[in-house]
């Protein structure tokens, strides 16, 4: 399910290379012990919290409204635990921009780590981003995918759009389950900012309009193309960049695929937004089927925040919390977890 996603401000510049450095020592301690006492599984669900990412986020030190929060955090994850993957039974692909792009790559990579294929993988890493690219029409471009796996099979997605129009980033969770990608994939979105107006193809509402844009899909491009220049404007912000020239090509592809639904239809190679857009639009036009334009989206600091805000990292305090976590878990896999009790006692309390 997709369990929610987060606005934040576009921040720019990276984290110092010594604090980035604790990050990942920090980020690895809090893995294993999630990991060692409640599993794999359960550390993926609480990746998939917006909530408590943000809340890993501020714990690293990085301030909790930046977007930077998101590409750091993850990147800090998946250096932090590296070597490690195979006894934690965790693996993380992804990242920012390029690496991005080497998600599935990274994925059948892991193929002789994990307990099943890795194909499934592969498709909940590619869907995932192009429902909230194509289906999820927000304003926000994906340009950071990390996908989080385990040796079951089991998934959780982090990725974050950016709109340089309001100077926005906005964070989008998945995780694995009984998942339907195209029909109210997330359960709870959390955000500090709402659109004005978003497509949202995954919306229950738009059940009939996903069923018409199938439909329309399957139909000779010369018919569609005709029937887009007849578009009214009505709805402008949506419909003024749709140039049936330009979307004839991917028409062709759909025409000969014939999807039998919509999420065949956008795992189509090259049906994006605009062929999203247009089939919506069409759908409403020729149909009257209802689309919903609402958007979909519905921490404090334990170390300082990188930019010295509400005040500059402690870096004596942040080194005695790696060692205290460090020297629990070092006691744990000797034998003595009373350190490890004493923590998990403290997280009861102050929980």
């Amino acid at each position: 399910m997709k369990t929610g996603s987060v606005n934040l401000p576009l921040h720019y510049g990276k984290a110092p290379p010594w604090l980035f450095k604790k990050m990942k020592r920090l980020a690895r301690c809090i893995t294993v012990c999630i990991v060692e006492e409640e599993g794999a599984g359960r550390f993926l669900q609480k990746l998939s919290s917006p909530l408590w990412f943000q809340s890993l986020g501020c714990i690293l030190g990085f301030d909790w409204h930046s977007s930077g929060l998101t590409t750091v955090v993850c990147a800090a994850l998946k250096e932090g635990i590296e070597g490690t993957e195979n006894e934690l039974g965790i693996f993380i692909a992804g990242g920012k921009g390029k690496k991005s792009r080497r998600t599935p790559t990274e994925i059948e990579e892991k193929a002789g780590a994990i307990d099943t294929v890795v194909e499934p993988l592969v498709y909940a890493s590619r869907m995932s981003a192009k429902v909230d690219s194509a289906a999820v029409q927000d304003g926000y471009q994906i340009y950071q995918h990390t996908f989080f796996f385990t040796k079951k099979g089991e998934w959780a997605v982090v990725q974050q759009g950016m709109n340089l129009k309001n100077r926005y980033a906005r964070r989008y969770h998945w995780l694995s389950g009984d998942i339907d990608f195209v029909c109210e994939p997330h359960s709870g979105i959390s955000s500090q900012r709402l659109e004005d107006t978003v497509l949202n193809m995954v919306s229950g509402k738009s059940s009939d309009a996903r069923a018409k844009a199938t439909e329309i899909s399957k139909e000779k491009p010369d018919r569609i193309t005709r029937q887009l220049l007849t578009l009214p404007r009505r709805h402008s912000i949506l419909s003024a960049d749709i140039n049936p020239k330009r979307l004839y090509k991917i028409f062709i592809s759909t025409y000969e695929r014939s999807p039998e639904n919509f999420e065949e239809l956008i795992g189509i190679r090259g049906v994006g937004p605009k062929t999203i857009r247009a089939l919506a639009l069409l759908s409403e036009l020729l149909y009257g089927t209802p689309l919903d334009f609402t958007d979909p989206a519905r921490f404090s600091y334990a170390h300082g925040g990188k930019d010295g805000h509400p005040y500059p990292v402690d870096r004596r305090g942040y080194e005695n919390t790696i060692s205290v976590i460090e020297r629990a878990i070092k006691s744990a896999e000797l034998g003595r977890r009373d350190e490890l009790e004493a923590l998990k006692r403290l997280s009861r309390v102050m929980g």
